[in-house]
Order: structure tokens, then sequence, then C-alpha cells
């Protein structure tokens, strides 16, 4: 089975989740960091699931899944380990129209989670199609080690790069030319060790005198000018 690849954008939308255990908590938890209002049901819930209701950041509804329990959503996860419920909610799921995610049963899901590696606006997804998350996860480690924390402070300059570089400041051939000229520069390599001075070299040399990392409102954490590459987010497995 071939999948569509998509980012969905879910801040602000009503999301389900069925289950209260520790995997139901990793889709709250992707859930939650993606914006989304997410609504729990389960008759009981992990220890950092009840926490989060009591913040008020997840509502809980404390009973089984009965029909009609779908309606309103944009998407629901099912996590249990009943497999005959989870095959209710993805007949359900069908009529209502509702995206699901059934863990585990890639032939009940209208959508798998893939193994994701995020730098900051760099999001990278990863999916063997369900035939391994195993295999995700391994591939998510290899690419967590090809692109570190350097990418998250490469995109954040650019990006004041560019809200500095309005229409009124230069030409779109000029813009075209710095953005290439930094792609192409030893930037992550200068980013990766924490080389400040050979940056703000660079970004002299290739937008004008006076552009620094200072002049963007950035700053290298302490750490990070020492050893740069040494910290790792552990990022979440998928399918």
């Amino acid at each position: 089975m071939n999948y569509y690849p998509i980012f969905l954008r879910v801040a602000g939308r009503s999301c389900l989740v069925v289950g209260g255990g520790r995997v139901a908590e990793q889709k709250v938890e992707s859930l939650l960091s993606a914006g989304a209002r997410v609504t729990v049901l389960s008759p009981r819930l992990t220890p950092r699931l009840q926490a989060l209701a009591v913040a008020n950041r997840i509502t809980h509804v404390e009973r089984t899944y009965t029909e009609g329990d779908l309606a309103g959503y944009l998407l629901a996860c099912a996590a249990t380990d009943d497999n005959g419920l989870h095959a209710r909610i993805a007949a359900e799921a069908e009529t209502a129209g509702v995206l699901l995610n059934v863990v585990d049963r890639p032939q009940l899901c209208h959508f798998i989670t893939p193994s994701v590696v995020e730098r900051g606006d760099l999001m990278i997804a990863t999916s063997t199609n369900g035939a391994s998350p195993a295999m995700a996860k391994r591939i998510r480690r290899e690419l967590e080690e090809s692109f570190g924390p350097e990418y998250e402070l490469a995109l954040t300059l650019l990006r004041r790069v560019r809200e500095s570089l309005h229409p009124g400041a230069c030409s779109r051939t000029e813009r075209l030319r710095i953005f290439n000229a930094l792609v192409d520069s030893p930037l992550l390599d200068y980013l990766r060790h924490g080389r400040q001075h050979d940056i703000d070299a660079l970004l002299a040399s290739t937008i004008g005198a006076g552009v620094s990392l200072a002049s963007l409102g950035i700053e290298l954490p302490p750490a990070r000018r020492k050893a740069i590459g040494d910290t790792l987010d552990p990022g979440y497995g998928g399918d």
C-alpha cells in the first residue's frame, strides 16, 4: 500500500485519542506539539496524561468508546488493546469522514505516523508504509546523526535574513544570490563548531557590512559554541 505524503495543520483543530496508555500518551504528545485541541477517551490514564488533564491541556472523557464519539473531530487515533473496538472505530470513521490512525493496524488506517526528526523549522519524516516501524526508527537515528542542531540555527538565521531583505531592500535577483551563496557556503560547518567570527565574516561578505549574528538577533548558546553537535533531540518513532 502506498501513502500520499502530507504535512497536516492541526493547530486549533479538535482531535480524539481513544485509549489512555503509553502509546496513547505518545499520540497525545505529538498532537499537542502541533497545537491540536486533544480529547482523550479512556476510563484510565497514565500519570502523564492525568497531569495533562489536571492542567487542562487535554480534555478527558472518563469512559469507554461508544458509537457517535467521532463526530466533530478532524482526526482520531485508536490506541487500545481491543482489536474488536478498533474495527468498530474504523468502520465508523469511514462513514463519519474522520481521518483515523489505528496503532499497529495499517490496514485500518487512513494515515500512518512517520518517524520524525525535528530541528526547529526542519522536519524530516520517513515511513516504511507500515512494513517495519523498527526500520523507520533506525533510519531516524541515522538522520539524527546527519542533521544536527546546527540545522535549526541555520534555518533561524536564514529566516532572519529573509525578513531583513524585504522587497524594498534589494531585488529578487540579489536575494536569490544571497540565499544561494549562504546555503552553498560553509555556514553549517561554522554553526556546527560554534565559529562565530567566521559566521559574522561570511554574513558581512555575502550580504553587506554590518550584517552579523548580533544584527540578526541571534546568539550562539555558550554550550553550542564549544560543541554544537554533541546534543541531539531524541525524536520519536513512527510507522
